[in-house]
């Protein structure tokens, strides 16, 4: 056998298993999401881009999805991203104990998203909840709710757990950049007589920049596949008022049996995801040959 094939020689299993349980199952995917079909019976209706062409402009619960997919997307991405930068810088000086602070605020990102969605259902439990419990021992009463059961209150309550798990990544990615940043160039700063303010905008944001790109980018991506905490906490209710795109998809395919509408999703959302990637994986590539 010639030496050129070698190579693939030693490659092929794992391709061969690459082939099977990715490349696959997507083409499969690929083709359900042009048909009609239960996800049982044999027979498969080909219908052409019609799953597609319903969910962008007829479903209106899709729209919805979308919409709380946006609205999910700009608050986990900026908000943690912001408060990891604060975080990062607070725990970045020499403060008591900052070993001991970093490790609490980032131990919320590495518990099970199941485990944390649990844990806040909890704290928000109408009857029993610390969250609950706290207003009323305050006087609080007319404060009180059912957090996960309310239409304008589900949506923000699994933002705010979120936020909560989703700020300790972004906390330990700026720590790092901020430990690469030389301290001649605070010193220099300090010398010329700007304050704290003139040099975190100066010095601090500009020498981050590939950070940010990093923490962005994870954010954005990882939004786009928020499935655990809305599944967990509020089953995509009440009144679906809290669906995104992966849940909507998943309840399409394995709920309501349409499973060509629940694969057109899961390629909407593929399309979606490689938008987000494409730039990302370019401009870390410009920055490594520069």
């Amino acid at each position: 056998m010639p030496k050129r094939f070698t190579p693939w020689l030693f490659l092929a299993p794992a391709l061969f298993v690459y082939g099977l349980f990715l490349l696959y199952p997507m083409m499969a995917s690929l083709a359900i999401s042009f048909t009609n079909w239960d996800g049982i019976a044999q027979h498969r209706d080909f219908i052409g881009l019609a799953n597609y062409r319903y969910i962008l402009f007829e479903d209106p619960q899709s729209f919805r999805a979308v919409k709380n997919n946006v609205v999910w997307t700009l608050v986990t991405v900026c908000i943690p991203a912001a408060w990891g930068l604060i975080l990062a810088s607070i725990l970045n000086s020499s403060i008591p104990n900052r070993t001991v602070f970093r490790a609490i605020f980032y131990s919320p990102s590495v518990l099970p998203l199941v485990a944390v969605a649990l844990i806040w259902a909890w704290i928000y439990n109408p009857q029993f909840g610390i969250l609950n419990v706290t207003l009323r021992a305050l006087g609080l009463d007319s404060w009180t709710r059912g957090w996960l059961s309310g239409f304008n209150t589900a949506l923000p309550a699994t933002l705010v757990t979120a936020i909560w798990q989703g700020s300790g990544f972004p906390m330990l990615l700026y720590l790092a950049g901020l430990q690469g940043i030389p301290k001649e160039q605070y010193e220099a700063a300090r010398l010329d007589g700007a304050g704290a303010v003139r040099t975190f905008f100066h010095i601090t944001l500009p020498w981050l920049r590939e950070t940010h790109i990093v923490v962005l980018s994870l954010a954005a991506m990882q939004s786009l596949r928020a499935f655990d905490l809305i599944y967990t906490m509020t089953y995509g209710g009440p009144g679906r008022s809290t669906h995104v795109l992966s849940t909507w998809m998943y309840f399409n395919l394995f709920q309501y049996r349409q499973a060509g509408l629940g694969s057109a999703i899961a390629w909407i959302i593929v399309v979606v995801s490689v938008l987000v990637t494409v730039p990302y994986i370019r401009m870390v590539a410009r920055g490594r040959t520069r």
